[in-house]
């Protein structure tokens, strides 16, 4: 199917140049072997260290720089060495031949050390001075690199050559160059002989992105053009007989009436890496965005595409989910508005896996009877993506298929400082942070706000975060995202080390048990403590207080006083709730309304308080003095008019 083509340097993925760190023991022909690929002669004298060597840019046929660095072998340099290897794309091991500790001291040293520094680059091992082996001492390369390579698999591949006789002295580096550009381990499981599932899935996509008509099957004409996109050069129609004939003699199936199947597709590159002609697949993968991680390069979701204030979040635009509305639709097969979890597999198999099988998104959104998603939910948990990790959900819409530019996926929102001057907010996806004493009743919150049992274990451990998203309506028929992010009573102190902690936080909610006194003096010290942290930082935040296990007995004169303590500090009376019994007091609503409202039920302490009025007598103090500075002026002004008249009647 494929004629390599040279020159990958201007795809997305690429690598821009390659970097080659030499290393190994003292008098194994580090130098000797550098100069003899870098000239094509030997050098007669070698200083024992070379500065960086370039080679020609032309030297290997993807047109990719290669520059290649010498190392000392003196214990007092490993230092400098190990600072190399950090920056390294590939490694050169190198043995003498003639000398066979040498060779031992990979297994016994090297080899452990560049474990040790965690240099998890490709690793080729070359045998220099072969032209010195002792002719009586034949032994072959497997069987002495057979052991070694079962004990370290970073090896990649092993070589032996002659920088005196020119044999082999440029292929060392060629390997080492090809290893970074088309590695094997991201593509293909030696063990299993298969593709990895990662490739596995990024084929997937680039099948159906060349599947135009979505007949499940490349026709001719779109073998052609993926043939032109990939490798600038169209296919013969007996070329494409001669791909078809060959995967229908191994895999019936890979063929149809159609054309070439999805698993005909995958078999061709599985083949194509079998022969060791990697290029050819990684060139597709390249073509199509993919670094060496099997991931979208960072060319195609550049960070200036995220950059915002810390008060600013990141919400899905209309166009994306218009995108996601369709591509729910699609995979609901049987459309109940239930999309099962092996429907979402299915949606994210494109995808180098499915975002939401760890946490936080794992268990952040109402599951259906059936363990599925509604619209809403799924929607909700994308929109969760979106606000915390937005670069990641839009490397995940493109993964699914969204066709558009990815700025037209997201929107930044108007500050927050911004929306309280205003006294209106804009947003669609509102942050909750909830606060609260252990026991409290945080999580049967979160718990009966995803629809669940109150007492259900659900969630994360007690000390770790948990988030819950969810739709709520509105007082019409529109409805907003509201996202609950749980904090661990032991995570407030580390919450607070930042800043701009609150920055992200559009309303602050906080929970104490109301049969518990101390659970409500807890609550009321988290409160004072949110509030004075807005105070210094400038992120206020409106808070509410709900008071949580209202059906049982309340502590004595609770209500007073905390309906006391709100009204102190400026706020609504608490909210009284019962997960038990699922009264909520349109609680979430309640959310919501104060969220909407950045400017209202702002907390003041009492440090607050105090500085507000002392800013206040400063500012009507210096009204004052420019109220009587102004008064002198305009008299200076009328008395020179006065005296002016005066001296003209004269």
């Amino acid at each position: 199917m494929a004629r390599y083509s040279a020159g990958t340097v201007d795809c997305p993925g690429s690598p821009k140049s390659v970097r080659i760190v030499v290393v190994g023991d003292k008098g194994t022909g580090k130098s000797s072997l550098i100069v003899a690929a870098a000239t094509d002669s030997f050098p007669p004298n070698v200083p024992p260290v070379l500065p960086d060597t370039k080679l020609p840019f032309e030297f290997f046929p993807d047109g990719i720089p290669v520059t290649i660095v010498d190392t000392s072998s003196r214990v007092e340099d490993r230092d400098k060495v190990a600072e190399e290897l950090k920056h390294a794309d590939a490694v050169v091991l190198t043995y003498a031949c003639d000398r066979p500790e040498t060779l031992e001291g990979l297994s016994t040293y090297w080899l452990p050390e560049l474990r040790r520094l965690e240099v998890k680059v490709p690793i080729i091992v070359a045998g220099c001075k072969l032209d010195f082996r002792d002719d009586n001492n034949q032994v072959s390369l497997e069987q002495v690199m057979s052991p070694i390579m079962q004990q370290f698999r970073e090896i990649e591949t092993c070589i032996e050559c002659s920088a005196l006789k020119q044999l082999q002295a440029q292929e060392v580096f060629y390997y080492a160059q090809k290893t970074v550009l088309h590695p094997t381990g991201p593509l293909f499981d030696q063990e299993s002989q298969a593709l990895k599932p990662r490739c596995v899935r990024a084929l997937k996509r680039i099948f159906i992105l060349c599947d135009h008509d979505r007949d499940g099957a490349l026709s001719e004409a779109e073998l052609n053009d993926f043939q032109v996109k990939c490798f600038h050069a169209p296919l013969q129609p007996s070329e494409i007989e001669g791909v078809k004939r060959v995967v229908q003699e191994k895999l019936p199936e890979g063929v149809n009436e159609r054309g070439l199947t999805v698993t005909g597709f995958l078999f061709l590159h599985a083949l194509f890496i079998e022969k060791g002609r990697l290029e050819t697949t990684w060139t597709v993968l390249r073509k199509f965005g993919y670094n060496n991680d099997i991931r979208l390069a960072d060319e195609l979701l550049p960070s200036s595409l995220f950059k915002r204030a810390p008060d600013q979040s990141v919400e899905l635009t209309s166009v994306a989910i218009e995108f996601l509305k369709g591509m729910y639709m699609l995979f609901d097969d049987d459309e109940d508005n239930n999309l099962r979890p092996q429907e979402i597999e299915d949606l994210f198999s494109t995808a180098p896996e499915s975002p939401w099988k760890e946490a936080p998104y794992e268990d952040a959104a109402e599951k259906t009877a059936l363990g599925g998603l509604s619209f809403d939910a799924f929607l909700s948990l994308w929109s969760l993506m979106t606000l915390l990790e937005p670069a990641r959900s839009v490397e995940h819409l493109i993964y699914i298929g969204f066709p558009g530019d990815p700025s037209s996926a997201i929107r930044l929102t108007r500050r927050r400082r911004l929306d309280r001057k205003k006294q209106q907010c804009e947003r669609k996806v509102f942050q909750c942070f909830l606060f609260g004493p252990s026991n409290a009743g945080k999580s049967a919150l979160l718990n009966c706000f995803l629809g669940r049992s109150y007492a259900g274990n659900h969630g994360s451990a007690a000390t770790d975060e948990r988030y819950a998203v969810n739709m709520v309506e509105e007082s019409g028929s529109a409805k907003k995202t509201l996202v609950m992010r749980e904090i661990p009573e032991d995570g407030v102190k580390g919450l607070f080390s930042s800043k701009e902690s609150l920055a992200a936080c559009d309303i602050a909610v906080f929970v104490y048990d109301s049969s518990d006194e101390s659970s409500w003096k807890r609550a009321t010290e988290l409160l004072v403590e949110v509030a004075t942290h807005g105070e210094a930082t400038g992120y206020e935040v409106p808070c509410l207080m709900v008071s949580a296990k209202d059906d049982l007995d309340s502590f004595p004169i609770s209500i007073q006083e905390s309906t006391r303590v709100t009204q102190d500090m400026g706020l609504e009376p608490p909210v009284s709730i019962s997960s038990k019994l699922g009264d909520f007091n349109n609680l979430f609503r309640k959310i919501l309304t104060a969220a909407q409202h950045p400017h209202l039920s702002i907390p003041e302490t009492e440090a607050g308080k105090s500085r507000k009025h002392y800013n206040r007598l400063i500012n009507r103090s210096l009204m004052a003095v420019s109220i009587g500075a102004a008064a002198v002026v305009v008299g200076l002004a009328a008395y020179r008019v006065y005296a002016a008249r005066k001296s003209a009647s004269a």
